[in-house]
């Protein structure tokens, strides 16, 4: 029988904090810009204009059929060979972070789009009549009218998503990259207490997410009876 030994954790916790924060600074990154572009991705597909529509098809179809991980794998391997050549930048520059940013962001936005283009659909078409009757342009109408509606219905489907996003960031372990889980697993690795680490680590993901899921579920049902 394995012989828990947690003497590790107390010291290494702000290590861990510091793999936390990565963890956090990607997730809200990804979130923001995610999106900014799923919602373009979603403007883009609803568009009349035909090239405009295939092209966010096309993208939320691709993001959506390929691994998490390899997109990653990709924008580790792919990402920071581009800037040195682009931008001039030494080799050997660290671009772990930025990578997994970019990559979390463009990946995560395929779903965005499609939580953000529901959301539009679900603004009954009244309104943009309406808004044209006053003289907006699809423009403003889409700006002012549609999509004030749209966010107000979809923020607990975003905010779902991103609860997700946060559980996925441990995949940057693939670059070998500090985060929270990476963290945990360096310390227990180096301690010989591999277990117990990563059984404290799933318990402060549970935690969270836990929590953040009831937020999210107390906001919803505040919007029901709103």
């Amino acid at each position: 029988m394995h012989d828990y030994d947690w003497s590790s954790i107390p010291n290494s916790l702000p290590f861990l904090w510091d793999g936390m924060k990565i963890s956090l600074e990607i997730t809200l990154s990804a979130v923001v810009f995610g999106i900014i572009w799923g919602t373009l991705l979603a403007l883009m597909r609803l568009s009349p204009v035909k090239p405009l529509s295939w092209f966010a098809a096309g993208y939320v179809n691709l993001f959506r059929a390929v691994p998490l991980v390899m997109v990653l794998l990709w924008f580790f391997l792919i990402v920071p060979r581009l800037l040195e050549s682009l931008l001039g930048l030494p080799r050997g520059t660290d671009m772990r972070l930025a990578s997994a940013i970019a990559g979390f962001a463009l990946f995560e936005a395929a779903y965005y789009s499609e939580i953000i283009r529901a959301g539009i659909q679900s603004v009954p078409k009244g309104q943009m009549g309406a808004a044209s009757a006053l003289g907006m342009t699809y423009g403003q109408a889409m700006r002012l009218v549609v999509l004030p509606q749209a966010f107000r219905n979809m923020v607990p489907l975003l905010l779902t998503q991103g609860i997700i996003l946060f559980q996925d960031t441990s995949l940057v372990y693939v670059s070998a990259l500090a985060d929270f889980f990476g963290a945990a697993y360096k310390v227990g690795d180096r301690d010989g207490r591999l277990v117990e680490l990563l059984l404290f680590a799933g318990a402060v993901y549970f935690v969270l997410c836990f929590t953040a899921s009831r937020i999210v579920r107390h906001y919803q049902n505040r919007l029901k009876t709103a």
